[in-house]
């Protein structure tokens, strides 16, 4: 246990900032489970602002937010994908018909 009046204060801070930190922890963490589970759009919905509000508070790194939300969208099923369209066949750019090269003159 701290002694000094500094430590004791700090303690006490670290305790306060610990439970806040860990209430939005297990906010993403159930919303990203639950978005695993349902696969709607809905949760995923949710599932992302827990996860953007953690990052943003440096709770997680922000390039482990982006893995979790790429996982997500992975998982749910997109609305708004296009139907793929059929490659077409495109001229080929055509090429200079004379390319000259320097040759050295003797």
């Amino acid at each position: 246990m701290p002694v000094l009046k500094h430590a004791k204060k700090k303690l006490r801070q670290d305790k306060k900032r610990t439970l806040a930190n860990r209430k939005v922890k297990d906010a993403y963490k159930k919303l990203f489970k639950a978005a695993v589970k349902t696969k709607t759009p809905q949760a995923l919905a949710k599932a992302y602002q827990a996860i953007d509000k953690a990052a943003k508070q440096n709770i997680i790194h922000q390039n482990k937010a982006a893995r979790l939300k790429s996982s997500l969208a992975k998982l749910v099923p997109s609305t708004t994908k296009k139907e793929a369209k059929p490659a077409t066949k495109k001229a080929a750019p055509k090429k200079s018909a004379a390319k000259t090269t320097k040759k050295a003159s003797k």
